[in-house]
């Protein structure tokens, strides 16, 4: 994990006090208009979290949202802000996520048309929920890139305004709206993490964090798979790609206005990697039963993999969304049990001989591990002709149990190996 400070001097800063293009008034600002058209969500305090971490913990519950996601604050703002022609004529967007509900939402409940533009690859689930709430999808492209260009393209052709899911200051001060309220209802917070992906929440955050407490410490996070932005910021050149969890933050081109002001708010730069955030999710749902999607599971991640870096501190993590496909979820929280040795799947050798599986059934009746599922192999395999290799899945209390189940079977004269899961 790198954990190197930006370091970033003032002269290399873009933008500065005149020419920002968001400012402290524009969250405030966003705010007052948003106000009882969005849920205010609370700010609590995790004891668990906080002991586990060392640090003081609170978590902002912006899964709580009408949509499960913080993005609903940006696109009411944007919306709110477009004039009465503009409002006729309705907007649009090029968006697979939180944003297409959030913009979606809002534009049916203000009476303003929404078009969404989907790559073609768009799961169903996704194109449903977005339609669900008012929006008109139309589904181009196989790739976002190719969605974007076509939702521009129907912006000229149709005369619609396009609403950017993170490079608009309208859309960034709604979402800093996010952090107005956490200073509000626990003003001693000295540290925010800030989860990045083009980086509008973040901008919209840390523009009103660093306007109320000047030496509040603010940390980006970015899933270690799409560190566009770190690598952006901090002049790297990491791949870029992949199958991440955090696919809300997973952006390959991150905006360049909120490029622009995070250049001078960012004090660190952290990544996290897809087991980490895969562990945080499963966390959250375990101590503070509630569900995250990956992206909202980042903060923690950083927070429960940089200790030293966080000891002592009053953190304020924000839990962006709750929006996760359930049997993601479900694969999600078996491979968290699999790590914590819970669950594990165990490859023995046996003879294939009559009574062979009942005296391996009696070890694990001994150690008291509960056996799930049992597969026999026996063509392929480099035991003899007369041997198998059969795998047990089983379900211990911890991975000290587990280890004394396999000690066992050793000493038994068994061969046994655990079967990874990473």
């Amino acid at each position: 994990m790198d954990q190197t400070l930006l370091n970033i001097a003032p002269a290399d800063a873009v933008a500065s006090a005149t020419d920002a293009p968001l400012t402290a008034a524009d969250v405030r600002a966003a705010a007052m208009r948003i106000s009882g058209k969005v849920v205010r969500t609370p700010t609590l305090y995790s004891s668990t979290l906080s002991a586990i971490t060392g640090a003081d913990i609170w978590l902002k519950f912006e899964n709580l949202q009408f949509t499960a996601a913080y993005k609903e604050r940006g696109a009411l703002n944007a919306l709110m802000l477009l004039t009465e022609e503009q409002k006729a004529r309705g907007v649009i967007a090029a968006s697979a996520g939180n944003h297409a509900q959030g913009l979606s939402y809002h534009g049916t409940r203000l009476g303003v048309p929404v078009t969404i533009v989907m790559p073609k690859t768009t799961p169903t689930v996704k194109v449903m929920q977005t339609e669900s709430v008012g929006g008109k999808v139309v589904l181009e492209g196989e790739s976002f890139d190719e969605a974007f260009a076509h939702a521009r393209k129907l912006e000229a052709e149709l005369g619609l305004t396009f609403v950017h899911p993170f490079d608009d200051p309208n859309v960034a001060a709604g979402q800093g709206t996010v952090a107005l309220e956490m200073l509000e209802d626990v003003p001693e917070l000295d540290t925010l993490v800030l989860p990045v992906g083009g980086g509008g929440l973040s901008t919209g955050m840390g523009t009103i964090a660093r306007d109320i407490r000047p030496d509040i410490r603010l940390v980006a996070v970015e899933a270690q798979l799409y560190p566009s932005m770190y690598n952006l910021l901090k002049g790297t050149s990491l791949p870029i790609g992949g199958d991440t969890l955090a696919e809300g933050i997973a952006v390959i081109a991150p905006g360049l206005m909120t490029s622009r002001v995070l250049r001078t708010l960012v004090d660190e730069f952290l990544l996290v990697s897809e087991p980490q955030i895969e562990s945080a999710l499963a966390l959250l749902l375990q101590i503070e039963k509630t569900l995250v999607e990956g992206a909202g599971a980042s903060g923690l991640a950083a927070v429960l993999n940089n200790r030293e870096l966080f000891a002592g501190r009053k953190i304020g993590l924000v839990l962006t969304g709750g929006n996760i496909d359930t049997r993601l979820l479900a694969n999600v929280l078996l491979r968290d049990l699999a790590r914590s040795g819970r669950l594990a799947r165990l490859k023995i050798g046996l003879q294939d001989r009559a009574g062979a599986l009942f005296k391996v059934a009696k070890i694990f009746h001994e150690h008291n591990v509960n056996i799930i599922e049992v597969f026999h192999q026996r063509i392929f395999t480099h035991l003899p002709a007369k041997g198998l290799v059969t795998e047990i899945e089983c379900e211990a209390r911890d991975q000290a149990q587990l280890q004394a189940l396999i000690a066992g079977l050793r000493r038994e004269g068994y061969e046994v190996k655990l079967v990874e899961t990473d």
